[in-house]
């Protein structure tokens, strides 16, 4: 039995509207992929210790790093669908999808080929404290042999949400993350199996909702439909793909590789305040996932009224959806300056723990407003077929300047709050560059001359 598709266009109705309603499925799906990643921390934390707490808390940027360049992809998968989708261009549609598909395929097996042995040697070099070292490489070795599924359910996802369905992924999500805390529980709270248990549980619950989003992607009826036998390459979709969503790959990695280093930076202060960082780094998730969910459905909105050659009403969407999310991130900004040592003692209430975390997020939360404001440029951008803008102005400010300044600042002294000071100091730079970029440039009608627009252009004289 198929299913109806409940794809969305958004060229027309009100354009906040339009993005308020696709982001806030994304939000409460990015909400339950996060609460999977702290329920680890939540049970290993309470029931094993902080120094368990501090294996499974220095694995989040590392994690990010692998993932994150493929999650970028399917994000310019995303585009190049809801592209061709604006413009009502089937065929193309359906090439993008299915050779998206086959990328995620070879992109999740590699994942564990490099992770899987690779995992020891790049925790070392990471330096990870020695008394956290044997949980961490269990914990990601497991991680890496399940990745597949994560990155076929990222793909899956990019691509209901490159045809405007947000609502889906959320169902899925929603299910899984129950799994996931209910395997938790079981497997470290009721069995005591230990730290490399909680990845287990992470794996089985995205193993499922990869399933699930499949299982729809075959059974819908629908431009977008996957059918198993004609997943394969198409040289010319695949080169789109890669020429919008490899900038956006290399700008995870990239930010995620400096979050690497300063991550170093505060392992070497051991595991207390590895532990306060890693929990606060768990609220901040949270704060941030507002911030990306509007950057996301701004790309798309952007994506798919260029498509259909909505210019000012493009416009008019990035303007409001920027305006949104930055006084969204800031209000945010003022609740976690607020209840801080609370936020962080959920997590372990070790007065260490909980001041170490503190005293980051009273550094960083009041600026997430120029967070808010960079991924929302970025997502325009990214939107118009420009991907490669928001990769240099985050490759220049958010890692080599954030890298050389965590070493200059490391060098001189050891007071880990100027390593704190890192983040809202290229926030701010990254803010100024873009908004000069964003007032100055043409960016909406420089869309035309990308392979992307020709692609859809030369559908319609055809």
């Amino acid at each position: 039995m198929s299913s109806k598709p409940q794809s969305v266009l958004m060229t027309d109705g009100s354009p906040i509207k339009r993005i308020v309603t696709f982001a806030a499925p994304i939000f409460l799906g990015n909400l339950f992929q996060q609460l999977y990643n702290t329920v680890d921390s939540l049970v290993v934390g309470n029931f094993l210790g902080k120094s368990a707490l501090a294996a499974v808390s220095s694995s989040g940027s590392l994690i990010f790093l692998m993932v994150g360049f493929f999650t970028g992809i399917s994000v310019g998968a995303g585009v190049v669908i809801s592209r061709f989708f604006g413009a009502r261009d089937i065929e193309n549609v359906h090439k993008a999808v299915h050779t998206t598909v086959a990328f995620g395929l070879v992109a999740g097996i590699l994942l564990t080929a490099i992770g899987v042995p690779l995992t020891p040697y790049i925790l070392r070099w990471m330096d990870t404290p020695e008394n956290v070292m044997v949980n961490s490489v269990k914990y990601f070795q497991i991680y890496f042999a399940g990745v597949t599924a994560i990155v076929l359910y990222n793909i899956a996802v990019g691509i209901l949400q490159a045809v405007g369905d947000s609502r889906h992924p959320l169902q899925y999500l929603m299910i899984s993350s129950t799994v996931n805390v209910v395997l938790d529980l079981l497997f470290v709270g009721v069995f005591h199996f230990g730290v490399g248990a909680a990845a287990l549980a992470t794996t089985i619950s995205q193993a499922l909702s990869a399933f699930l989003a499949f299982w729809r992607l075959t059974h819908v009826t629908g431009e977008f439909r996957v059918e198993l036998k004609k997943i394969r390459f198409h040289k010319d979709t695949l080169k789109m793909v890669l020429s919008t969503g490899l900038p956006t790959g290399v700008q995870n990695s990239i930010i995620a590789f400096a979050n690497v280093i300063v991550q170093s930076s505060i392992n070497v202060f051991q595991d207390a305040a590895v532990a306060g960082c890693g929990s606060y780094a768990k609220v901040e998730g949270y704060a941030f996932l507002p911030i990306t969910s509007f950057s996301m459905a701004i790309t798309t909105f952007i994506s798919q009224n260029l498509g259909a050659k909505k210019y000012d009403r493009a416009k008019k969407g990035a303007t409001l959806g920027c305006i949104c999310s930055v006084t969204l991130a800031e209000l945010i900004g003022v609740a976690i300056y607020i209840g801080a040592p609370y936020l962080i003692a959920a997590f372990n209430r070790d007065p260490e723990v909980v001041a170490f975390g503190t005293r980051q997020a009273r550094t960083a939360s009041l600026f997430y407003c120029l967070f808010a404001f960079s991924h929302c440029i970025a997502g325009t951008m990214r939107g118009a077929g420009k991907a490669k803008v928001p990769m240099f102005v985050m490759l220049i400010c958010w890692c080599v300047i954030r890298v050389t300044y965590i070493k200059l600042v490391t060098f001189y002294t050891n007071d880990i709050v100027y390593i704190f000071w890192a983040y809202p100091i290229t926030w701010f730079l990254s803010s100024v560059t873009f908004l000069i970029y964003f007032l100055k440039s043409d960016w909406i009608h420089g869309f035309e001359q990308t392979p992307l627009a020709s692609a859809s252009h030369h559908h319609h004289h055809k």
